[in-house]
This record gives structure tokens, sequence and C-alpha cells, in this order.
């Protein structure tokens, strides 16, 4: 009993121990997830924007959903923790099963941008409003420092709908939004670790399993399998949760190195989907479409068009994710305001490489003069 109660109150063996259980149970689950779209013929049918060419199971989120919910519930249940912590527990379990529904419920039958918003903004207003979880400072971010409370909450349900949206757009390719998942969480999961963030290190770990129990069959040509609405919804939603809660943290002082501001990481950390999802929004809007239409406008479409694999692809925008949050830590030193100016101007750089790459090559294709046979 007594070397339970210390691994349960050491957070360094909770985390690996909710990283080890997360991905046994969502490994367990994928194949009946699997064997039952098969049956039931619930798969993603390929269209004319689609990177794949036959159908395939689209419910990989069913698997995430309910790994990560019963790991959180196990772990949180024999962690022992307070009450206002277990409140929190329970409102952030409300909060993702709303998205989680809310993705399945897309996947299945199709579900309108209203309802979606709808849907997002009750979930994203549970945390903000009953448990506190909201932008309260930008840290002296273009001179903003505390903001009002009506201006931080309306501000952090913004936050939250954007960056849930800006996740589900980038899941397009394989691999690529679960190894962007599991970067940011994995990140975020380090500091809450240092920091004695049980809760937090907890949602941050166990998510980081059950991905990467994912992408083994996102991965598969035998047995692949999608993450749908029913993952990138709710995993979008935990992913803004744990960087408004890491922007919340005091982390003056406790480190052994230097750390940027806190604002500056989360953007670099979460660079890809946002520069995406702004650069798609531009174009759909300056060409008189709705931003939420679908197209072809995406980088990761991009990538392909250069000739590469989804998985060369998600290995390129993994690379470059972490040059960014390196360089973050390497300018930690500077004026916040020089921080995000660098930050600002290195990620359309490196994000918009291959679109200018695949313009590019597509000039030389319509230039080449087709040889006549003699």
């Amino acid at each position: 009993m007594d070397y339970l109660s210390f691994l349960f109150s050491d957070i360094y063996y909770l985390g690996i121990l909710a990283l080890i259980i997360s991905f046994i149970l969502a490994l367990k689950m994928f194949p009946a997830i699997i064997c039952l779209a098969n049956e039931k013929n619930l798969m993603a049918v390929p269209d004319a924007r689609s990177m794949h060419t036959k159908k395939t199971p689209n419910l990989g989120g069913v698997g995430i959903f309910i790994a990560f919910s019963l790991s959180i519930m196990i772990l949180g249940g024999l962690k022992s923790f307070e009450q206002f912590q277990i409140g929190k527990l329970l409102l952030l379990l409300a909060a993702i099963t709303i998205m989680f529904f809310l993705g399945v419920k897309d996947d299945l039958i199709g579900i309108s941008p209203r309802k979606k918003f709808i849907g997002q903004a009750m979930a994203a207003a549970l945390v903000i409003l009953f448990t506190d979880v909201r932008i309260q400072s930008l840290d002296g971010l273009f001179g903003i420092w505390e903001l009002p409370y009506i201006i931080s909450v309306l501000f952090s349900l913004l936050v939250f709908v954007f960056i849930i949206n800006a996740f589900n757009l980038i899941d397009g390719i394989d691999g690529l939004a679960g190894t962007i998942a599991i970067m940011a969480s994995t990140v975020f999961g380090f500091f809450f670790m240092l920091h004695g963030n049980h809760l937090l290190m907890l949602v941050s770990f166990i998510l980081v399993g059950a991905l990467l129990a994912f992408l083994r069959f996102n991965f598969s040509e035998e047995n692949k399998l999608f993450m749908g609405d029913s993952g990138s919804l709710f995993i979008g939603f935990l992913l803004t949760y744990q960087s408004i809660g890491f922007l919340g943290m005091d982390t003056s002082g406790t480190l052994w190195f230097t750390m940027p501001n806190k604002s500056i990481l989360i953007l670099a950390i979460l660079s890809f989907p946002i520069l995406d999802t702004l650069r798609v929004f531009i174009i759909r809007i300056s060409q008189k479409r709705s931003p939420f239409s679908a197209d072809r406008n995406h980088i990761h479409h991009r990538l392909m068009d250069l000739g590469l694999s989804h998985k060369q692809g998600t290995l390129m925008v993994g690379l470059a994710n972490v040059f960014v949050i390196t360089v973050a830590f390497l300018i930690g030193d500077l004026n916040i305001n020089i921080q995000f100016l660098i930050i600002a101007l290195l990620v359309p750089i490196l994000g918009l490489l291959p679109c200018s790459l695949a313009r590019e090559k597509g000039r030389i294709k319509l230039h080449v003069p087709k040889l006549s046979r003699a």
C-alpha cells in the first residue's frame, strides 16, 4: 500500500503511468473500432479533395476519447485529488464529451458550421465560467497585461473556438494532426510536471499515450484508421485547455534554463495549425467564398503536390514545428514583443515555402514543351 501511495503521489511516476495506461487502453480498442466500422460501413469516402483513394474507417476519435476518459477517471480517482480539482476534472470531461459527440455526428451524418460553433462555445463556456480556466493576462505582449474579466472571458472563448477549428482543419494527411498534438501535449506536460501540476500533467500525458497508439493504426496500410472529427474536435479543445492552463502558471525562477514568455511559447507550439488556418481563410475570403468552404489550399495539400508521401509530409511539418519551438527557447531573453516579431516572421517563411515550391513546380510542368514523335 505504501508503494502504491508513493507511486500516485510522485508526479514523475504518475506521468509515466498515465502514458502507459492510456496507450494500452487505446491500443486494445482500435481493432474493435475498425472491425465495427467495416461491418457497419462507417467510412470516410474519398472525394475530389481527399488525399486517399479508398474508403477508410474514420472513427479513430472514438478510441482516443474512451482511452482518455477511462484513464483520467482511473488515475484521477487513485490520485485522490482535492474537491475543487475533482470539480475541474468533471467539468473538463463534460466539455470534451460535448465536443466528442459533436464530432461523431459530423462524421456520421454531417453538421452545419453554425451548430458546430454553438457546441464549441458551450463546451468552452463550461470550463471558462465554472473552472476559471481563461486568459487573464498577456504578460506584456503589445503592452497588455491584466485583462478585465469580461474581455478575458470573451477572448478565451474566441481562442477556444479558433484553435479547435484550426486543429480540425490540419487533419488532412496521415499522422499530421496526431503528431502535432503529441508534440504540443508533450511540451505542455513537461512543464506541468516540473511545476507540480498533477491534473494538467495527467491531461497532457494521457492524451500523448492515446495518440501514440492511434498513430500506429493511422500510418498502417492494412488496418488504417482516421481520427475523424470525433477525435480532432475534442483534441483541439484539450490543446487549448492546456495552453490556457500553461499561460496561467507562475513559471518565474523555477527552471534551470531560460524560458521564453509563455504566450510566445504557445504560439510556437501551435504555430502550424494557426498559420494554416489563417492562410486558407484569407485565400477563401479574397476569392469571395465562405472561409469554411472546402478546397485544396492547405499546406499539407501543397506538400503532397510536391510529390511527398504522407509520412514525409508529416515529418517535414513536425521538424519545422520543433525548429520553431527551439527558436522560441533560444530567444527567451529578448523582449516579449521582439520574440513575437521573430516567431511571426519565421513561421510564415517555413510554412509557406511548400506553397511557393508547389506553385513553381506547377508552372514548370505547364511550360515544359511536349516532344513530338518523328
